[in-house]
């Protein structure tokens, strides 16, 4: 067969190539030829053509964010998350060879599904929210790394000690770069809304979204001193995106069918999220947040540690998967309201499964296969940059051991960061950031890595069977 193949993570790096990486090999391994195009960070790579969708068999969809499938229609496509691509590639393509897979655009006919397809459809059902959500954040972290980096970068290197802190002085250049910084961060809600509102209702949704995500981090339009924040923008988005959505399902004249998308739906749309907002949601939306991050500020001793024990756990549990792209997110939206310390545990989190394993592997040869000393060379450099998904060729051979091993390695991590004081300027981690001098309390940032990432080795061979 021939076969074609997206794969998209909501951060596009490493998860996108991985997934590309196992489904190449595992095609040739079945004898099939594929072609995969790749929409990470730097954009579309190896983009399908029409000649290549045409003359396909296939197409299979390994991927957490919004693709268009309107290129496919009347071809069989398989839909599926990008971790699936990664574990479980050669399950995708022998639903081919099985003609398993449902012609996209064209209705199916009526007949009795197992339990595993029904578990299948429940599942693709809950998908399109994460897939919404995550399509927001993907376009939000660079406008949250610029303007961290910039603010950190600024602080580092022009600001004086004084009584209340670092002081950049008016009128220095590194006061400008500290503006230019701040301003990043001013996009970062507006663009989180209206990439979700456009992932939902295409383009007409991407207007109404981000003044929606504007409104909502402007706590002026509804009487309050702060905004609704993240948490505000998310909901901003969601509700653009629907409404822009039932606006679209409406009927109309063919007159006025031209007009809607650029007028009609992001006119309306945008009206409605704004008196929404402004007249219900806003004040309450705000008071969360207010109480949230007073709530961060103000914990101390256990309560600190609790926090850091359950970052931590949920950034190893599945390495880059739902689960740690919540609690990365939730570092992410802290650092904008002001509060890095909760992105340091973080950070000191994402590196180590990858190092922590790639150590195991040089300290205990022999609990380790020859392919997986080669994958703890990869892991230690992945881990350095503070990509977490470094870990997961072991948790997928070895997911009773590894898991608990990494999580356990990382909670360690995080909680001496989080009594360290260490934060994090930037939506990042791994000793990369500290180069940046994006992080404050440099030495125990790095004690806290190497710690945890010692806590993890020990672990693994402790337990693991020798090969």
């Amino acid at each position: 067969m021939k076969l074609l193949a997206i794969t998209s993570c909501p951060n596009g790096i490493a998860h996108t190539y991985m997934a590309a990486e196992k489904l190449a090999k595992a095609a040739e391994k079945m004898g099939h030829e594929i072609k995969v195009e790749t929409q990470g960070s730097i954009g579309v790579e190896n983009e399908l053509t029409p000649e290549d969708i045409q003359s396909a068999d296939g197409i299979i969809i390994a991927a957490d964010k919004q693709v268009d499938k309107s290129r496919f229609y009347g071809k069989r496509v398989l839909e599926a998350s990008v971790t699936d691509g990664i574990r479980k590639p050669e399950e995708l393509i022998a639903k081919f060879e099985r003609n398993e897979v449902p012609v996209y655009g064209k209705p199916q006919s009526d007949t009795l599904k197992t339990i595993e397809e029904v578990k299948t459809e429940r599942k693709q059902k809950q998908n399109p929210i994460y897939r919404n959500l995550m399509n927001g954040v993907s376009y939000m972290i660079p406008f949250v790394v610029i303007g961290g980096l910039l603010i950190a970068l600024s602080l580092a290197i022009g600001g004086e000690p004084t009584d209340k802190g670092l002081v950049i002085p008016k009128g220095s250049i590194w006061n400008d770069i500290l503006n230019v910084g701040s301003a990043s961060f001013t996009f970062m809600v507006p663009i989180l809304s209206g990439f979700i509102a456009m992932s939902i209702a295409d383009r007409p949704g991407l207007a109404p979204g981000m003044i929606g995500g504007y409104i909502a981090a402007n706590g002026s339009f509804y009487g309050s001193e702060a905004g609704a924040g993240f948490i505000g923008g998310i909901i901003a988005g969601f509700l653009a995106g629907y409404i822009a959505k039932w606006i679209k399902s409406i009927p109309v004249p063919k007159i006025i069918q031209p007009i809607m998308p650029i007028l009609v739906i992001p006119l309306f749309s945008s009206i409605l999220v704004a008196v929404i907002f402004i007249f219900i949601l806003g004040q309450p939306i705000a008071g969360i947040m207010e109480s949230l991050t007073s709530w961060l500020n103000s914990m101390q001793g256990a309560s600190k540690i609790i926090l850091a024990m359950i970052l931590g756990a949920m950034i190893a549990f599945d390495m880059g998967g739902p689960v740690n792209k919540v609690a990365f997110l939730f570092g992410s939206a802290m650092i904008a309201e002001g509060n890095t310390h909760i992105m340091g545990p973080i950070a000191v989190a994402i590196c180590i499964p990858p190092l922590g394993l790639g150590l195991a592997t040089l300290l205990n040869k022999s609990k380790f296969t020859e392919e997986e000393r080669e994958a703890g060379k990869a892991a230690l450099a992945m881990g350095l940059v503070g990509i977490t998904e470094g870990a997961i060729p072991f948790a997928a051979r070895d997911p009773l051991r590894v898991i608990p091993s990494i999580m356990i390695g990382s909670m360690a991590g995080s909680v001496i960061a989080m009594l360290s004081g260490v934060t994090d300027h930037v939506p990042h981690g791994g000793p990369i950031v500290a180069v940046f001098q994006a992080v404050e309390h440099v030495p125990m940032f790095f004690v806290s890595i190497i710690i945890g990432m010692v806590v993890t080795a020990l672990l693994v061979n402790a337990i693991k069977k020798p090969v």
